[in-house]
């Protein structure tokens, strides 16, 4: 990945899970590395764990069994039931999240993230875009946008360092995608493949590169 000057980054990579404990094991296996956050989230009856990745971070999230339900299909598509069959066979990358090159309330792209909504887990919150019926545009390869307040510190400037990083972030290269990630600023976050089946990340650990997908 290259950082422009100016321009938009990544915040974070989603795995969903059919629940918590499933996905932390799945992951700190992977990754041999501990969580370094998390919480749950009221608006939308989920729950995760966060790893540090450097300058972005990594989010393992599920439905919250003991929240009530939020009224409304939660994020992430996690009420689909093509993802929940997904999930039952193992944790999953289902989408990313980034921050884009101009204000949340200007970015806009020929594939459209949703509509901006506030959300909150404790004292942090946040404004990101969320698909009406919940779940990520074009298979996930659409990223969902998102910006943290200002005088709000990101989970990345939180969280401890436990010698991961992101490599590569790979998504099929979708109908419209590489359109909308130039007009964000933020297609060179991503390698953009053809022939790719799905989305995978290659993340750094200090036993060496994983792929999740």
């Amino acid at each position: 990945m290259v950082d422009a000057p100016g321009s938009g980054m990544i915040d974070h990579i989603v795995v969903g899970a059919r629940s918590l404990d499933e996905g932390r094991r799945w992951a700190e296996a992977r990754l041999g590395a501990a969580p370094g956050g998390g919480g749950t989230h009221p608006t939308m009856g989920t729950v995760n764990l966060l790893w540090s990745l450097g300058s972005c971070y990594l989010e393992v999230i599920a439905i919250d069994p003991a929240a009530p339900h939020p009224g409304r299909l939660r994020w992430f598509g996690l009420d689909d039931p093509g993802v929940q069959a997904r999930l039952a066979a193992r944790p999953c990358l289902l989408t990313w999240v980034a921050r884009p090159a101009m204000p949340l309330a200007e970015a806009a792209s020929p594939v459209s993230p949703g509509r901006i909504e506030r959300h909150h887990r404790g004292e942090l919150f946040w404004h990101l875009t969320v698909p009406g019926d919940g779940r990520p545009p074009l298979g996930g390869a659409m990223p969902g946008l998102i910006a943290w307040p200002e005088g709000v510190s990101p989970p990345p400037e939180r969280l401890p360092q436990c010698g991961l990083r992101l490599l590569r972030l790979t998504l099929p290269d979708a109908p419209g995608l590489a359109a909308s990630l130039d007009a964000l600023g933020l297609r060179h976050c991503v390698t953009l493949d053809a022939g790719a089946a799905g989305m995978h990340a290659e993340i750094a650990t200090p036993r060496g590169a994983v792929v999740l997908d």
